[in-house]
């Protein structure tokens, strides 16, 4: 199938500044994109998809840049690669459908969000449990006199298992449209190696002193501390719901547990961490003097924070008011915003993860055939 006329428009303009960039090579020694470019001498669309999401727009490459607007040549390499990103978002979905919807970002989310409480509240009016919403519940599985278990979990499950379906099936197309191989792909070394620079965020550094942004005049490691903050936070929430689940299910204490329990302290700083970090990035995004990014992944980017900020504020408002008549609706606002942000993975920011991360063992593999 032809590509859309847009599409043919942003690869040829890609082609054209990345050969610019690949004779000057002024800028090799900043991150893995410029080396990356130097193994090819044309790209195609797989190409420039893969060294956009190589990209992790520290903007180091802007500041230097001789060629940058309003120089006649225009380089401006981190606006291009936000605009292919926004391009890998609709290429690799599935089904392309629901991806072109969820593009939209903020409104997205917000309709989303909306439609999943209003299906909490049907589901729990169809299981009889709606006298139970607005009453507190103090004892033991005070949550469940809402919201039933299984119907917490077995969406849950499925939502997860699609996720993860629609990033993988993306990540092969990346991988296979931009030359990685089979034998690659099953690679530990090259995956190891990925996961390291991304824990790292060894490119993030802008050659050295860090990222010119928010402020276009001064690197700062800013930025890289606001990331850190968002991963480690999901992690420490992802193995405070481990730990949950071991306690429940494997060693029948339900829930809720108390205040000192692995789950609640894990899931607490877990969940502080990510408002914190994710309100820095959207900080930094409203003080920064230029957009050098396309104004549809600054959507994806602020839909994406927000889902973070709303899904940890009201898990949090949870936790503190449970024992409360407060319970029930905060309950059903936190699943509908964790609807929200489920429906959204598999086509926002979220699903950069699962891009960067194949970018990044694409370039290890690259590295390891020279």
């Amino acid at each position: 199938m032809p590509e859309r006329p847009e599409v043919a428009a942003l690869e040829a303009e890609a082609d054209r500044q990345l050969q610019i960039c690949n004779a000057c090579r002024y800028c090799e020694g900043y991150c893995a994109v410029f080396p990356a470019i130097e193994l090819r001498r044309e790209f195609t669309l797989g190409d420039v998809v893969y060294l956009a999401n190589l990209c992790h727009d520290c903007r180091a490459c802007y500041q230097a840049c001789m060629y940058a607007p309003p120089h006649e040549l225009a380089i401006d390499i981190p606006r291009l690669l936000s605009q292919v990103r926004v391009e890998a978002h609709r290429r690799y979905a599935w089904p392309r459908r629901a991806a072109a919807l969820v593009l939209h970002g903020g409104v997205s989310a917000g309709v989303l969000s909306a439609l999943g409480v209003v299906l909490a509240v049907v589901m729990v009016l169809a299981v009889g449990h709606g006298g139970a919403l607005l009453a507190a519940h103090p004892g033991p599985a005070s949550f469940y006199a809402v919201v039933p278990y299984l119907a917490m979990l077995l969406p849950a499950l499925a939502a997860g298992l699609f996720v993860v379906g629609v990033w993988a099936g993306g990540a092969a197309g990346m991988w296979r449209e931009a030359g990685g191989s089979r034998s690659e792909a099953l690679s530990p070394r090259i995956w190891w190696g990925a996961v390291r620079d991304a824990l790292r965020l060894t490119y993030l550094g802008g050659g050295g002193p860090g990222c010119f942004y928010p402020d276009a005049e001064r690197p700062s490691r800013e930025r890289r501390i606001q990331h850190q903050l968002v991963f480690w936070g999901f992690m420490a929430d992802l193995v405070a719901t481990s730990a949950a689940g071991i306690e429940q299910d494997l060693l029948g204490i339900p829930p809720p547990y108390p205040i000192l329990s692995v789950p609640v302290v894990l899931g607490t700083l877990g969940g502080l961490a990510m408002i914190a970090g994710a309100a820095g990035l959207i900080a930094g995004k409203l003080r920064a003097p230029e957009r050098l990014a396309a104004d549809e992944l600054l959507s994806l980017d602020y839909a994406f924070l927000w889902m973070l900020i709303l899904v940890n504020a009201s898990g949090l408002a949870l936790l503190v008011l449970r024992a409360t008549a407060l319970m029930g609706p905060l309950l059903l606002a936190h699943l509908g915003f964790l609807f929200g942000l489920y429906a959204t993975a598999p086509y926002g920011k979220f699903a950069h993860a699962a891009y960067r991360l194949t970018a990044l063992a694409l370039h290890r593999a690259e590295e390891a055939r020279l």
